[in-house]
């Protein structure tokens, strides 16, 4: 176990694969649960289209997530991540590799 995993031990549950229908209406994979590091943190970013923004929660994570996906801290089996009261949408992705580039921490931004 690495060093930037060894803390991932909260249950985390996961939507992603957003895709829209025809109406604009976006549909998400069956939720999974994997594990994490979830910290509550307001903090300004700046995301993809280049907007100054305020986080919610960075969440550290083991594998790579989907922008527009959802994350909600615990465990959940709601197909709609929309509906679920503290699941929030991941606005931005982050992976950045190790000083070896042998691993990588990833973060997600809500």
């Amino acid at each position: 176990m690495s060093f930037l995993t060894r803390n991932h031990n909260q249950t985390i549950t996961y939507w992603g694969s957003p895709t829209k229908d025809q109406f604009g209406t976006k549909t998400f994979a069956d939720p999974v649960q994997i594990t994490g590091r979830w910290e509550d943190r307001t903090e300004t970013f700046i995301d993809s289209s280049g907007r100054e923004n305020v986080s919610k929660a960075f969440v550290f994570v083991s594998q790579d997530l989907d922008s527009e996906g959802w994350l909600f801290l615990g465990t959940d089996i709601t197909s709609d991540p929309k509906t679920v009261t503290d699941a929030f949408e991941i606005r931005q992705f982050i992976k950045t590799p190790n000083m070896k580039a042998t691993d990588f921490e990833r973060k997600a931004i809500l």
